[in-house]
């Protein structure tokens, strides 16, 4: 017999956004499994491609089967941190008053994903009002990344959200996570019981990425033309800390061939423009966002797919978008820290390389590498693919998240 659930988020399609596009295919799977899927999600007002920024959306939809809450928040991103920090405390009360006036039934199962982290307050509500089962899905660790990357650093908000933090894992009855390093860092740091905590690792329905054929649309609309193109695809943000691409794109700015692609937008956007502009590169390119329907062709055009994190964080992470990367069949070049599980991915699949993302010298070898061994690519991509299929694809990850409901 098929559950009531309920899906809160701050992002959810048409956005384009890995955590809006995780929750999508989390609803669609659990509604063609015989559930009742709610959503309820912040009205789409960022990452939109320009067809859809002026559109207007109802309150509540059907989409698929699967009854859409949209609600209009105060800004959350892409605005300075003391507003969006504000936005983020506000957005549980005004989530709890839409559910209680649109939600007439039982919920026997509430999943909130964080970040961000006072959604958490919601799902808490929901439990004890609805008796529902509460399943915190936790991809990053909130406060302890805004203060690794600086932007957190007034003592009394560090004590207000962290005491945020230990009630959500106290008052869910599941904890799901993405990585073994972050159930680890669950168990060490938090001293949260492993029974408590699942792994099941970001997933995505790789149906798109494994039918769609190259085509070369983006190599002649973007002017790539013969170009050997490493590309970021997503949100420009503090944690990835791209800043680090334009360096090594700065170290073989000599090569011709070689071009660093941005498709998308964020609140770092603007100042990787400007060093690039400063640095005078002719091998780094920005543009706006594709429509999900659109990534996989982008994909396709691409020689590699890059994935970044700072080093400043001290937190596991997992960026979903490898997930991408391995479903089209692309190889992939990861600049990260050694918290991330995407260097253990990377390494068992045998999909690329991986390096920490603070060592220059040592990036410059591996994008040289990966462009005088061309032959090996393929190969890669192979392998790459054939480890989605095993390990991220939805229906192996959403198969098992639905058991723990």
């Amino acid at each position: 017999m098929g559950k009531r659930v309920l899906i809160i988020a701050d992002s959810y399609p048409p956005e384009i956004r890995s955590a809006a596009q995780l929750m999508e295919d989390l609803a669609k799977f659990l509604k063609d499994k015989g559930h009742e899927v709610w959503v309820i999600t912040s009205y789409p007002q960022y990452n939109l491609t320009p067809e859809l920024v002026n559109k207007k959306w109802p309150l509540i939809s059907e989409e698929d089967g699967i009854k859409v809450i949209r609600i209009k928040t105060l800004p959350h991103h892409k605005v300075n941190f003391i507003i969006r920090g504000i936005a983020q405390v506000s957005m549980p009360y005004i989530f709890i008053w839409q559910i209680r006036q649109n939600i007439k039934t039982k919920i026997d199962t509430v999943i909130v994903h964080s970040p961000p982290l006072p959604l958490t307050i919601a799902a808490n509500y929901v439990k004890k009002f609805y008796r529902a089962k509460f399943i915190l899905n936790l991809h990053d660790f909130f406060p302890q990344n805004a203060i690794d990357l600086g932007v957190l650093k007034n003592k009394l908000l560090i004590k207000f959200f962290e005491r945020i933090e230990k009630q959500a894992y106290q008052n869910a009855d599941l904890i799901i996570v993405p990585s073994y390093e972050h159930k680890k860092y669950l168990q060490e740091k938090k001293n949260i019981n492993e029974n408590k905590i699942e792994v099941v690792y970001h997933w995505l329905d790789g149906k798109m990425f494994l039918q769609q054929e190259k085509t070369g649309k983006f190599r002649k609309l973007f002017n790539l033309d013969d170009k050997f193109v490493f590309v970021f695809g997503g949100v420009l943000g503090p944690s990835q800390g791209l800043d680090f691409i334009i360096r090594v794109a700065e170290k073989v700015k000599d090569n011709k061939d070689i071009i660093f692609l941005f498709v998308g937008d964020g609140t770092e956007k603007p100042n990787l423009e400007k060093l690039v502009s400063e640095l005078n590169l002719n091998n780094v390119i920005f543009k706006p966002f594709v429509s999900y329907e659109e990534f996989p062709e982008l994909l396709k055009d691409c020689n590699v797919g890059l994935i970044t994190l700072t080093t400043k964080n001290t937190a596991p992470a997992v960026p979903a978008k490898i997930s991408t990367y391995l479903a089209s069949g692309l190889p992939v070049l990861g600049f990260l820290h050694d918290k991330s599980e995407a260097l253990k991915i990377i390494n068992e699949a045998q999909c690329g390389y991986a390096t920490l993302s603070q060592d220059v010298d040592k990036a410059k070898e591996l994008v040289l590498k990966m462009y005088q061994e061309k032959d090996k690519l393929k190969q890669m991509g192979e392998n790459g693919l054939k480890y989605f299929l095993n390990n991220l694809n939805s229906d192996v990850c959403l198969t098992k998240f639905e058991k723990l409901i």
